[in-house]
């Protein structure tokens, strides 16, 4: 054979790797170095597949082989994948150790025109035994004659199905050779011939000894041959079995030795002992007339036990005492240790065919095991084939969904499992089929009866069969969704109470902000009405100052509730944390001391910058307040953020990139059940009436609705860090600080139109906008507004409400106002959270909005800035 096609003279890349996959054979301890190898090999590109997958019956046979120091061998699957243990790695010669992990075929290939048949007949289930097999074999570059007795037994998996060759081999060659050698020699060959043939045919160990006795003796000239027993006690042997064939004297009788204590020691180290007529010792008076005629003695030693043990013994029938020629003595030696190989060969067979019958007995105890957790098991279990049609379902199928396991069988999961749930189911079958095995995976099948049932499956996967478990889970759906429905009750109930307690906030304090304003509109108008209006701007100063309180409270609110108006821009957090440096030192007061810590490269952020400083000032206030009144130490600190999945995860974020806003001092801290409810509405630790517990939940919802999050760290006694964690934007770049405009706010005459459902706001706007030298048009809702826009009147700037009636917003207004005016300016005004639809980021240029309430002189400032701009 060509050497560049011997398949194992290419060793895989890679292939062996000791200690690589160790965990996947805790299993498998020990076993060699064979051992060794089997365990680091890469199974995963082999017909077997990684070591975590294989079936117990596989296991269990190659913890036995690896074990065994008998040459064994096992070949597993459709491949014949080759194993085997060190004592055959010997016989394998130089295919070693690339013949692991290969087919039969190719380990074999020299040969596998005789080996074939054996192979096939038993993965047909039928065992095969074979003595002096002789086939040519390639072991060490040339293809060699080779004989075997051999053993090859059909091994079975937990399905009963023949899915291995288990083999136990013995190299016979040199045994052969040497009686083929000696079949052309002299007597002393033909002897070794005979003990030969005579092996084959005898099974029991002693038979085997007395044979060898028998034919040395009478090849040598040997008349007379016994079994004795060593007895260490008496240091004699005694002749247990008399022959008397014909011609020949009885020689039952006791035997002693000069030396036996060294005759003791040769036959436990197992040699051979030759023993003379000079050393008997002359107290075998008893027999002395038989031992007259023993010219020389020889021992041919058998396994000796300390309490004794069976010996074969030769004796001569020469009438006078000769010396033994050396070539005699060597015989007897080579028959004596022939004899031992051949009894320790018969016992190692024999060990072997109990060591099948118990794997074969195993294996069957294993499938009727196995059979009875399939009828019996309270759950389904199923096979099923890559095609999504079941190959075998078990009876628990007919109490679980009413069919008996052949309604099944042969049918697509389509026609079982909710149509709903089809999509899903197949996922999972793809999922189990890639090896992902799965673990608690749901789904829904249809009962018999029309009913849905819940199944919780388990799989596990070999080829394409995926087998499968499932729980119904039915009743823990539904008790789930009570609870889940009870949940929601207590939320629904939680959330009531919440707004209770907010409605009943607002009211109080709305109605002392209506009765500030209520009642010195009503001093002024008494006072007007009686033509005095000496100290009218105290009256007046009041109810704007009241209107602005009840302002703040509003955006309180909205922020809370997530829903305010915000105008988002590019921010950098330094440069607006260093711009109100000044307001926070002078709100904090001058007992506490303030760092500011910014980060270097601070990533730019997008948010409303007057609510991000609102929330900020609100936690320095917090911050201050918790440090009264010995003061402490405050300070914020920006940082850039890389949040992982799970680092995001503890946040309740997305992962990605925010930038960091931290508020620390070293005040009083919170305790944890503080900190669950920091951020409910109206919720407050401050003294009644020196906080609203309205501060924590706005900055809470402005954060929230500007895509970011709010976490507390506290510890009671050492202080608080509230940590404010805000999406890094990569948009557009940060806008030029630009020098504040002076605006006159007067109009030269230029036409506003104003849209809005409330007429006392219209009156207001118009009344403004026509003092300050606008021409105005008016419209109570979006679509008379909208035919003036579509109309050829000339208008320079909309003023519209977001929210207004009859089924068009102020967006919409203007967003079909562009239609035909692409350049119109719009300035939005709103008060009412749906309108934050306008103040997320997506306003387009040349559109503005403003918050109700307003100052005059602000809306003055931003039509004339509106109606200015040129883009």
């Amino acid at each position: 054979m060509p050497r560049d096609t011997r398949p194992w003279e290419t060793p895989l890349a890679g292939q062996l790797d000791p200690g690589a996959q160790a965990p996947a054979f805790d299993f498998l301890p020990g076993g060699g170095q064979m051992g060794a190898l089997v365990r680091g090999f890469d199974w995963a590109a082999t017909p077997l597949g990684p070591a975590a997958g294989w079936p117990q019956s596989l296991k269990t046979v190659l913890g036995v082989l690896l074990a065994a120091r008998q040459p064994m061998f096992l070949a597993w699957g459709p491949q014949q994948t080759w194993l085997y243990n060190d004592a055959f790695a010997l016989i394998l010669g130089r295919k070693h150790p690339a013949a692991l992990g290969r087919p039969s075929a190719q380990v074999w290939q020299e040969a596998w025109g005789d080996l074939a048949p054996l192979f096939e007949q038993v993965f047909a289930g039928e065992a095969v035994h074979m003595d002096g097999f002789t086939v040519g074999l390639d072991r060490d570059g040339v293809v060699r004659d080779a004989s075997f007795d051999f053993s090859y037994t059909p091994m079975r998996d937990e399905a009963a199905q023949v899915a291995g060759l288990f083999g136990v081999c013995i190299e016979t060659t040199d045994r052969l050779q040497a009686v083929s050698a000696l079949r052309s020699g002299d007597t002393r060959q033909n002897v070794l011939v005979a003990l030969a043939e005579r092996f084959r045919e005898l099974d029991d160990p002693s038979d085997l000894s007395f044979a060898a006795a028998e034919i040395l003796g009478r090849a040598l000239g040997v008349s007379r041959a016994g079994y004795g027993t060593v007895s260490k006690a008496d240091e004699t042997i005694s002749i247990e079995r008399d022959w008397n064939a014909p011609g020949i004297r009885s020689l039952a009788g006791v035997l002693h030795f000069r030396d036996y204590g060294s005759y003791i020691e040769d036959l436990k180290a197992g040699r051979t002992v030759v023993v003379s007529n000079a050393d008997l010792d002359p107290r075998t008076a008893a027999t002395a007339g038989a031992l007259k005629a023993i010219s020389a003695h020889a021992l041919v030693n058998m396994p000796v036990t300390e309490q004794g043990g069976l010996v074969a013994l030769l004796y001569l029938n020469h009438a006078q005492p000769r010396e033994w020629p050396q070539e005699e003595l060597a015989l007897i030696r080579e028959v004596a240790e022939r004899t031992r190989s051949a009894v320790e060969r018969r016992r190692a067979e024999e060990d072997l065919r109990q060591l099948a019958a118990s794997l074969e007995q195993q294996v069957v105890a294993r499938t009727e095991e196995r059979d009875r957790v399939w009828r019996n098991s309270r759950d389904l279990l199923v096979v099923i084939g890559a095609d999504g049609v079941f190959r075998d379902v078990n009876p628990a199928w007919t109490a679980i969904l009413g069919y008996r396991p052949e309604e099944v069988i042969g049918r697509s999961f389509v026609a079982f499992v909710w149509p709903g749930d089809a999509g899903l189911t197949q996922t999972g079958l793809d999922a189990a089929l890639s090896k992902r095995n799965l673990t608690g995976f749901e789904n829904r099948y249809l009962h018999k009866d029309g009913s849905l049932r819940w199944i919780s499956w388990h799989t596990a996967t070999e080829g394409e069969l995926v087998f499968a478990y499932g729980r119904d889970v039915t009743v823990e759906k539904q008790a789930q969704a009570e609870l889940a429905a009870a949940h929601e009750a207590l939320r629904q109930s939680q959330k009531m109470e919440a707004v209770g307690q907010l409605t009943g906030g607002i009211a109080h304090d709305f109605n002392n902000l209506l009765a500030a304003i209520s009642g010195s509109l009503e001093l002024l108008s008494r006072r007007l009405a009686e033509g005095r209006t000496a100290g009218v701007e105290r009256f007046i100063g009041t109810a704007q100052g009241a209107t602005r309180r009840a302002a703040a409270l509003t955006h309180r609110l909205l922020a809370f509730s997530r829903q305010q108006t915000l105008d988002p821009r590019p921010v950098d957090a330094n440069r607006l944390i260093a711009g109100m440096e000044d307001l926070v030192r002078r709100s904090v007061g001058p007992n506490v001391e303030l760092e500011v810590v910014g980060a270097g490269g601070v990533w730019t952020i997008k948010v409303d910058p007057s609510q991000l400083e609102n929330a900020l000032l609100n936690l320095c206030i917090n911050a201050r307040d918790a440090m009264a009144p010995q003061g402490g130490r405050l300070t914020i600190e920006t940082a850039n953020k890389w949040l992982d999945e799970r680092a995001a995860k503890e946040r309740e974020l997305p992962p990605g990139q925010y930038v960091s806003i931290c508020v620390t001092d070293t005040g009083t801290g919170m305790a944890p059940e503080v900190i669950a409810r920091a951020f409910d509405p109206f919720f407050t630790t401050k003294p009644l009436g020196e906080g609203t517990g309205l501060g924590l939940s706005m900055v809470y919802g402005f954060v929230r609705q500007s895509g970011g999050q709010v976490r507390i760290y506290s510890e009671l006694g050492k202080g608080t860090t509230m940590c404010l964690y805000l999406p890094r934007h990569t948009g557009e770049d940060l806008p030029a600080p630009e020098p504040e405009a002076e605006h006159h706010g007067l109009g030269a005459g230029e036409t506003v139109l104003v849209i809005d459902d409330e007429p006392a706001i219209r009156m207001l706007i118009t009344s403004v906008l026509q003092e300050a030298g606008y021409s105005t048009l008016e419209a109570g809702e979006g679509a008379s507004g909208l035919r003036i826009l579509q109309s050829d009147t000339p208008i320079d700037l909309l003023i519209t409400d977001v929210g207004l009636p009859g089924g068009m917003n102020g967006r919409q207004v203007a967003d079909q106002a562009r239609v035909a005016r692409p350049a119109l300016k719009v300035l939005f005004i709103t008060g009412f959270a749906e309108n934050a639809v306008v103040g997320n980021g997506h306003l387009a240029h040349g559109m503005e909005v403003l918050t109700k309430p307003f100052d005059i002189e602000a809306l003055e400032n931003k039509v004339r800035d509106l109606i200015d701009r040129t883009n």
